[in-house]
């Protein structure tokens, strides 16, 4: 069976290189692309076609939702998974 191919987009450097390598470790998976913007997230997936992107909701310039619309218009079979990340702390 061939492995699940992934694209990370994530404006948090530390965050998107981190998942990307632990999921690059799995035989399973496959990292086939990562961006740091919902720009370049769109051009990553294009390139690289997977079956799977990992998104950020709140990225600066294109959010999370609008690159998730552009991609899925141009790959409605592709998988996306949002994730976000908040440094406000609760009181």
């Amino acid at each position: 069976m061939s492995p699940v191919r992934l694209v990370v987009i994530d404006d948090h450097t530390l965050f998107r290189r981190g998942i990307t390598a632990l999921l690059a470790r799995v035989p399973d998976f496959e990292v086939v692309g990562e961006a740091a913007d919902g720009f370049e997230g769109i051009k990553a997936v294009a390139a690289g076609r997977p079956d799977v992107v990992l998104l950020d909701l709140h990225m600066p310039g294109l959010t999370g939702i609008e690159a998730m619309q552009a991609i899925l218009r141009e790959n409605p079979g592709t998988h996306v998974v949002m994730l976000t990340v908040s440094e406000r702390r609760r009181t």
